[in-house]
């Protein structure tokens, strides 16, 4: 829930990591807001956790054959890799510098850390906490630290990715290639885990099951059906083009859809103003054609020209809103100004805990989850609290519980494979976790197929609180008004993978 619009900006540019830009670096996108450039980077306990086994398969897994060794691993301590987004660069000063907890980052990861290593570490080992500074705009050198964290003179056992910054290819720099572990809140497409397979673990959706249950409910909701005109917004990427032809297409074509496909600029080296070009072409395409329903598959720089060219046109089909490119989190920012009309009361799916509240009061009442509360308990006895606005609590979909999070999934998996750690015994701990506590999203589970986390799905609806009215809940440390918020519309439901 956002206390401000301020404030939802600030969440809302920290996530933009969190969607799928397959083969897409970070990049600076320069855009006007009512006449203002802005620049944007697109580019419990200790977390409860039952583990089952899976059986015995017919032939070995990919987990059973990962490599043996224990690089970073020591007898007294287990060598982890933190890549940190450095605010010295652009998109660490435009995309999240004015976060209150983008700067507490380094501190997290040494709270959660330290809570570990305080218990005795995992089998005696204590984690060796390897935070490292990069600019996310500097493909090259982003390249040359994942080369030194695989395969250097001192690699590293595993690297963790709190919020979702290192992605794309990097990703498969690290899994693929470097055959290290890694866990990541970033993901795309099922191919992306695939080929990282089985180094490669998300604490984000896998975006091929969110889509194939987003159209799902597009269908329950009467915004996809036979005879309604459905379009598609895709970017030109591949992995926007592999999202529409191996899952949209084939999901819509068994309900008897054939929508109405536009695609648009959408790669690093896209301009802003071929962007702007196509978008009042793609909203009058749309419109010619008696489209009801609109369904973007691409990142929040090619989705703020077309948004800019339905507001230009008057023209506001019902958006189909999901976790792929964060598009039902980064909406929200951009109302009640300038997209209100675009925005207000379009709904989506979400893997999410969006519609929740940033304070401590129970979960059904919108609070915390267990993973956030616990998160938090430690948090507050080791830190002192956030300054205002934020007041003593941290956010429910900030960086301080993404790294707990990650650190405490690391740690389960880690323990799960006991006093010999190696590569293969860790991701068989990580394919055995269920029902684990999470934060960003409240239940994960993995299995020797399943290498993305959340496992439920909610439907939001984005609102504006104007005149202020009991939609939008209150945090317990304020007395404004929310301005804009999720209101939830349906609360968890399980994600189906057929």
């Amino acid at each position: 829930m956002a206390g401000s619009t301020g404030r939802t900006f600030r969440r809302w540019s920290r996530r933009l990591g969190g969607g799928p830009r397959a083969i897409v670096a970070v990049v600076i996108v320069v855009v006007i807001i009512a006449g203002v450039v802005v620049a944007i980077a697109v580019g419990g306990s200790s977390g409860s956790t039952k583990t089952k086994s899976s059986g015995t398969p017919a032939q070995l897994s990919a987990v059973d054959e990962a490599r043996t060794a224990a690089p970073g691993v020591s007898a007294a301590s287990i060598r982890v890799v933190f890549p940190v987004v450095s605010l010295n660069s652009l998109a660490g000063r435009f995309g999240f510098a004015s976060d209150i907890e983008y700067g507490k980052q380094e501190a997290a990861i040494h709270t959660f850390v330290n809570e570990i290593n305080d218990q005795g570490g995992i089998s005696g080992r204590k984690i060796d906490a390897d935070i490292e500074t990069y600019d996310p705009t500097d493909l090259a050198a982003q390249r040359a630290l994942c080369k030194e964290w695989t395969q250097g003179s001192t690699p590293a056992f595993a690297v963790l990715d709190g919020i979702g910054a290192w992605e794309g290819d990097n990703q498969l720099c690290i899994t693929q290639e470097g055959k290290t572990p890694m866990i990541s809140q970033w993901g795309t497409v099922t191919d992306w885990t695939t080929k990282g397979s089985p180094y490669l673990w998300w604490t984000g959706p896998d975006q091929s099951v969110l889509l194939k249950n987003l159209v799902a409910w597009g269908h329950s909701a009467g915004l996809v059906s036979e005879g309604k005109k459905v379009g598609i917004l895709v970017g030109d990427r591949p992995s926007d083009q592999e999202a529409l032809n191996s899952t949209v297409v084939p999901a819509l074509k068994a309900l008897g859809v054939t929508p109405v496909v536009q695609k648009i600029a959408a790669t690093a080296d896209a301009s802003s103003a071929t962007m702007a070009a196509q978008a009042p072409l793609i909203v009058q395409a749309f419109r010619t054609a008696g489209v009801q329903s609109v369904m973007p598959l691409i990142p929040f720089n090619s989705f703020f020209p077309y948004l800019q060219s339905e507001t230009d046109q008057q023209y506001f089909p019902k958006l189909l809103l999901s976790d792929y490119e964060s598009s039902i989190e980064t909406s929200l920012g951009l109302m009640p100004e300038p997209y209100g009309k675009a925005l207000d009361g379009q709904e989506g799916i979400t893997t999410y805990t969006l519609g929740g509240i940033d304070d401590d009061r129970p979960a059904s009442q919108g609070g915390y989850d267990p993973g956030v509360r616990s998160c938090y308990a430690t948090w507050k006895a080791h830190n002192a609290p956030p300054p205002p606005p934020n007041g003593p609590y941290i956010e429910e979909q900030g960086p301080i519980q993404a790294w707990c999070q990650a650190i405490r999934l690391f740690a389960a998996a880690a323990k799960d494979a006991g006093p010999k750690l190696t590569i293969r015994s860790f991701v068989q701990g990580m394919s055995k976790i269920t029902n684990f506590d999470g934060t960003s999203s409240p239940t994960l589970s993995y299995s020797p197929t399943k290498l993305y986390g959340p496992t439920q799905y909610r439907v939001v609806k984005l609102h504006v609180n104007d005149p202020p009215g009991p939609d939008c809940k209150q945090p317990k440390f304020t007395n404004t008004p929310q301005g804009t918020c999720w209101v939830i519309q349906k609360d968890w439901t399980p994600l189906t993978t057929g």
